[in-house]
């Protein structure tokens, strides 16, 4: 049997912003939350959740060593922080938000 659940319950995650990129970090919680976003939390899904916002690719890589994920998103941030005039040109909420993205797991 499938549920959803929010990234929060299973990760933390930090952001910032580098140009008009918002950098995000997801960290799982423990190792079966680290096999679950390495296969869940894919940079396609990470780009239909933020495609709001952002209009260009996302990048993913892994970081095993502490159970991470990091992705750019590009064209994130309204020409970045000296252009925009986004409540948050900086990229700093990207974290709070990835982290209520919702994924399908098996019971």
């Amino acid at each position: 049997m499938a549920r959803r659940i929010r990234l929060l319950d299973i990760c933390h995650a930090r952001s910032g912003d580098k140009g008009d990129a918002a950098d995000i970090s997801l960290f799982a919680n423990d190792d079966a939350a680290w096999e679950l976003i390495r296969r869940h939390v894919t940079k396609d899904a990470v780009a239909d959740y933020f495609r709001p916002v952002a209009s260009g690719p996302v990048e993913r890589w892994e970081v095993p060593n502490v159970q991470a994920l990091k992705f750019v998103v590009h064209g994130a941030l309204g020409g970045g922080a000296p252009r925009s005039l986004r409540s948050d040109n900086l990229g700093k909420t990207f974290a709070a938000a990835l982290l209520h993205m919702e994924i399908t797991v098996e019971e």
